[in-house]
């Protein structure tokens, strides 16, 4: 039976590709509900594809995975697109609509969750002023930079103010101010009980927001504690916009 208290919980869980070498080998982790750990590792080590595991985009080809308290082999088509509502993703590649606006690409996850069009207007424009892309509302994202691009991705993803967050290296375009605010913006959200899991390289995040480590090695994981602290003194900064608490979409319209 699946381990109701965990949100996230992976048994011995291996994935090989078309018969291959196995990507992962017997992963076994839990994330309780309202944690942030990061995912790191060495290129190739096995963090996108734990990822896809965890948006429910690839299954493993052993163990078991339980999320939001089912098992994920359980579940038909219809169940793991409602599962999927729950969750915001931020992929590498950023897999932006380009028959949207910039506009619609961040309003489409509400918008498939039926929210109040005023709500839309109001929450995706304020989102949109606050990652610096306002003036481009109506763009093509073609138009866009790859950072530009990485910001409405992110957008993307938190509007909803899923209960899971994933990120796959969400900071990789971004210059080093925009990367610190869009990562406060993360913890804004994990205050409000999101539960997140952000791939990254990057050692100064990994040293400035302390979270429990997931280390991918040869497709091996183990669990570690929060990386040191930086030396010398760090600058905090808030989310000028944060989630508002009253307002749970990512469980409320699942």
């Amino acid at each position: 039976m699946a381990d109701e208290t965990a949100l996230v919980r992976f048994d011995d869980v291996g994935m090989r590709y078309d018969g291959g070498a196995e990507v992962l080998h017997g992963v076994s982790f839990s994330l309780a509900p309202g944690s942030y750990h990061f995912l790191t590792g060495p290129s190739g080590a096995g963090k996108s594809t734990l990822l896809r595991l965890l948006y429910l985009a690839q299954r493993p080809t052993a163990g078991q995975i339980s999320l939001f308290g089912r098992d994920v082999r359980e579940l038909g088509r219809a169940d793991r697109a409602r599962m999927r509502q729950r969750m915001g993703v931020v992929f590498q590649d950023f897999r932006l609509l380009p028959h949207l606006s910039v506009f619609d690409n961040v309003a489409l996850p509400l918008r498939i969750l039926k929210a109040p069009e005023a709500e839309i207007r109001r929450d995706v424009g304020e989102l949109l002023a606050w990652v610096g892309l306002g003036e481009h509302e109506a763009a093509s994202p073609a138009t866009l930079s790859g950072g530009q691009q990485q910001r409405l991705a992110i957008a993307r993803a938190v509007v909803v103010r899923p209960r899971l967050l994933l990120a796959d290296e969400p900071t990789g375009n971004l210059d080093a101010e925009m990367g610190l605010k869009l990562m406060h913006l993360f913890e804004e959200l994990n205050k409000l009980g999101t539960t997140i899991v952000v791939a990254t390289h990057d050692t100064t995040l990994l040293a400035r927001f302390r979270h429990p480590r997931l280390v991918l090695t040869e497709g091996r994981l183990k669990t570690m504690p929060p990386a040191p602290p930086p030396r010398g003194p760090v600058v905090q900064r808030t989310a000028p916009v944060a989630p508002r608490a009253e307002d749970t979409r990512g469980e409320g319209r699942s």
